[in-house]
């Protein structure tokens, strides 16, 4: 048997990163309505009547947020980084939007980049980080 850690990776992309979240239709508004962000899907899928497969993702992002209901749990929790050029004009923006929960602006010391927080209302992080 090989060793699983020598043979080399064939994933090459995150494609999709997933939030637990409790209402999939105020998840698509905060996101879309609140945030600016893009629906890029909302279908059913599954065996099971009413499931929905909902994406949102920042203009021209190529990575999406799936924005799942519990499964067997609760929701939130999840944490996901997401790119900047400007990551002091993006906490000056988001920050003076009343329904948006923003942590301080840390980072910037060595190999750290600037970031900050925003809490969705499922109690999930969005991690907006300066990009290179």
């Amino acid at each position: 048997m090989s060793n699983p850690t020598q043979v080399p990776t064939t994933i090459s992309n995150i494609g999709v990163a997933m939030f637990t979240i409790a209402d999939q239709d105020a998840a698509i508004a905060y996101y879309t309505q609140t945030l600016g962000w893009e629906l890029r899907a909302d279908v059913p899928f599954g065996d099971e009547g009413g499931n929905r497969w909902v994406e949102v993702a920042p203009p021209g992002s190529a990575t999406r947020l799936a924005l799942n209901p519990p499964m067997g749990g609760r929701p939130g929790g999840g944490g996901v980084g997401v790119e900047t050029p400007d990551v002091e004009a993006e906490h000056a923006r988001v920050t003076a939007i009343d329904s948006v929960t923003t942590g301080e602006m840390i980072g910037g010391e060595g190999p750290v980049p600037r970031m900050f927080s925003i809490e969705d209302p499922d109690g999930n992080h969005l991690w907006v980080v300066q990009s290179a």
